[in-house]
């Protein structure tokens, strides 16, 4: 299997870069696997009329950190720079930027992180955030991946929450703004620590959540953290050959009991978006018993994968030959799917992280 069979043009003009003032605004591809007509279009607002009154449906809670830093390199020099300077002998040199993708340790705050000028960082070398001695972080190791990891002194969240900046998708051609504070966070967004949205989620707003409690239809949550793998392309043209980066997870009892006793009453699987799609079935092997966990998970889903949860999903429109493509044909056969690619760049749907959505049942 070839990462280049999972290919489409698409013309840079649909990328959407900013989202609609009403989320549930946007439109949406209905694609059933044996369905005639093969797909339709609709709109996001028709989603809660979709379900089926027996359905569980499952939302990724994680919350987008702030997490893209800029600093400045540390030098050493003979004397300090003044007598009120804490740093002492250290003086700041250029400028550096900082992705956290994915946290290994809470005290001391340790991370794993892409950093750029990468090649000029060598370990050992500190990092000086903010204005003063707000926050320092000391590399200590390299990853498989290009990362970095780093051990942060100072007042962490503090620093990160006031000068972070929202790490928006590379394809998203524009500086962040402050108002995608909140734009990239979804309405059910809790837990802190992804790099990334669970997009799917972005179209939802009281109201369709009230419209799912009206109808009876049961939800539940999961928390997967994004990490970097969402930005980066699969390294190896064989499909086979590639894997993808380890993201923290969490199930609670209370959703575990959930899927439990769907699954034993055969009702319905729902997932809003690929991360949970993700988190579903990786906490579901080898068993298919659901109970209260939390973990890494680096499930790779591509074509000839066997679901055992999930029987229905929300998804935006993602990448050509990404990882998240796969995935989604996986669930309903690639041939299906990049046709339905072609009828959505043909209809001018707005595609990636605040773009438009795919109903696939």
């Amino acid at each position: 299997m070839r990462v280049s069979h999972f290919d489409y043009p698409l013309p840079p003009e649909l990328i959407a870069q900013h989202p609609l003032a009403d989320r549930s605004a946007t439109r949406m591809m209905h694609l059933q696997r044996d369905g005639v007509p093969e797909f339709e279009d609709r709109q996001f607002r028709e989603f809660p009329s979709l379900l089926r009154p027996t359905d569980l449906v499952v939302f990724n809670n994680t919350r987008v950190l702030p997490a893209r830093l800029f600093g400045r390199r540390s030098g050493r020099r003979s004397q300090p720079l003044s007598a009120h300077n804490p740093a002492s002998r250290e003086f700041l040199t250029g400028k550096v930027e900082v992705l956290l993708t994915r946290q290994l340790s809470a005290d001391p705050p340790t991370w794993q992180a892409l950093v750029r000028p990468g090649r000029k960082l060598g370990v050992g070398e500190k990092i000086f955030f903010g204005d003063g001695p707000d926050l320092t972080a000391e590399i200590l190791d390299r990853g498989e991946f290009g990362e970095r990891t780093l051990r942060f002194t100072g007042e962490f969240w503090e620093t990160v929450n006031r000068i972070g900046h929202v790490p928006l998708p590379p394809y998203i051609d524009r500086p962040d703004e402050p108002q995608d504070r909140e734009q990239y966070q979804t309405i059910f967004a809790r837990e802190p620590g992804s790099v990334a949205a669970p997009t799917a989620g972005l179209h939802f707003t009281q109201p369709v959540l009230d419209d799912l409690a009206h109808r009876g239809i049961e939800t539940a949550e999961v928390t997967l953290h994004v990490g970097l793998g969402t930005f980066q392309p699969l390294r190896h043209e064989n499909v086979e050959e590639n894997h993808l980066h380890l993201e923290r997870y969490f199930i609670s009892r209370e959703t575990a009991e959930k899927l439990n006793r769907a699954r034993q009453e055969n009702r319905r699987v729902v997932a809003i978006g690929t991360t949970t799609v993700r988190t579903l079935e990786f906490a579901a092997q080898p068993s298919s018993e659901f109970r209260e966990q939390s973990g890494d998970a680096d499930i790779f889903i591509y074509p000839g994968f066997e679901f055992r949860v999930v029987g229905a999903m929300l998804t935006n429109f993602h990448l050509p030959k990404s990882s998240l493509l796969m995935l989604v044909s996986a669930f309903a056969g690639t041939e299906r799917v990049l046709r339905a690619y072609h009828h959505a760049v043909e209809k001018r749907y707005r595609f990636f992280s605040y773009g438009d959505c795919m109903f696939v049942e």
